[in-house]
Order: C-alpha cells, then sequence, then structure tokens
C-alpha cells in the first residue's frame, strides 16, 4: 500500500496553483502568435507593433497631429491617430508635454505644502482647533509623500521616452497602448502584464 501524500502547506498550495496557471498560459511554440517573440535569441527586447485598437475614434480628429503644434493637441487628437502611427515623434512629444506638466504642477504643490506649513507654526490655544489643523497638516503631508514617488515614475518615463522605450511593456515588449497610457501616463507594464503582476502579489503576498 503506497504511503499517503502529505497535505500541501497553504503557501506551497499557492505556488501549485499559481504554476499551473502560468503553464495554462503558455502559448506553444508552433502557434501563429508564436512570431511575436518577446526577446530574441540574443536577449534583446523586442517591441511588437500595437494591435489594431478597438476604441472610438474621431475621424474628424484624424490628421489633426499632421496640421496642428504638439502644444494645441488634445487627448482626443491623439487618440484619433492611426494606430499605425503608434508612438512616433509626435505622439512621445505629448506625453513628454504632458509628462512635464505633470511634474510642474506637483512641484507647485510641493511648494505650496511648504508655506502652508510656515504659516501655520503659530500655537494654538484651542484643542480641538490644534487638533484639526494637525489632521490637515498629516492629510497634507500624506498625498505629497505618494506624489512624491510618482514624480520619480515621471522622470523614469521621460527617461524611457528619450531611450525610445516609452509606451512600450517592460515584461512583453507589447504596446501598452494610447488609451492605458492617457489615463497612467507613467504606466510601464501593458494592462495584462500589471493584472498578472497583481495576482501575484496577492497570492504570494510579494
Amino acid at each position: 500500500m503506497e504511503p499517503t501524500p502529505k497535505p500541501l502547506g497553504k503557501r506551497a498550495a499557492k505556488k501549485v496553483m499559481m504554476e499551473q496557471m502560468m503553464q495554462a498560459a503558455v502559448v506553444p511554440t508552433h502557434a501563429p502568435d508564436a512570431a511575436k517573440a518577446t526577446f530574441s535569441t540574443m536577449n534583446e527586447r523586442v517591441l511588437t507593433p500595437p494591435v489594431p485598437s478597438s476604441i472610438q475614434k474621431d475621424p474628424k480628429r484624424a490628421n489633426n497631429w499632421k496640421t496642428l503644434p504638439v502644444e494645441q493637441l488634445t487627448d482626443p487628437d491623439v487618440m484619433a491617430m492611426p494606430d499605425s502611427e503608434y508612438m512616433n515623434d509626435v505622439q512621445l512629444a505629448y506625453f513628454r508635454r504632458k509628462l512635464s506638466l505633470l511634474k510642474a504642477d506637483m512641484l507647485a504643490n510641493a511648494g505650496e505644502t511648504t508655506e502652508h506649513l510656515r504659516e501655520d507654526t503659530v500655537v494654538v490655544p484651542d484643542p480641538a482647533d490644534r487638533a484639526t489643523i494637525e489632521e490637515e497638516h498629516a492629510l497634507e503631508l500624506r498625498t505629497r509623500d505618494r506624489e512624491r514617488k510618482l514624480l520619480k515614475k515621471i522622470q523614469q518615463s521621460i527617461v524611457r521616452i528619450d531611450a525610445g522605450d516609452y509606451g512600450y511593456c517592460d515584461e512583453t515588449g507589447e504596446a501598452i497602448g494610447v488609451a492605458r497610457l492617457m489615463a497612467r501616463p507613467t504606466a510601464s507594464l501593458s494592462l495584462e502584464a500589471q493584472q498578472r503582476r497583481e495576482l501575484k502579489q496577492k497570492m504570494f503576498g510579494d
């Protein structure tokens, strides 16, 4: 009689489940999409072209990027651009400007926070008022801390534009997509890759 195998621990069971999910997601090497290999034999990342977008595009704006300066382009103008022009010079310049404006706005907010803290250094005798002011300061500082972390991502995104990597997933090399970059200009992962990472973090707690 064969011995009964020991039951897996909770963490080990999660690991086995994750491995099974990853194996199920592997594309066979003989599949037609195998040509979209993320890495070449030289371990160099291959930037794959964008999949035709399913987002609604305004045909009246399709050629605005050819006639308007970058400063006058709007989000709908860039969204209406053909998929074949993904991450061309105009789009890269547009997102660089978008990131630079976001960076300047955050730096201005940081300066305002410093001024607020200086102005509110006077001791308030009423304990209730003092507690309210301290809570407002704590909330403002937490907001600035989140922006400080985002500021670092903004700078990294600008570096990626200079390197020619912006708009493509760090893990798969696939196009992130204009719509996702509009919502999150600092995105460095495609939506699918981000979901896989979040699932892994949730399962393993890393």
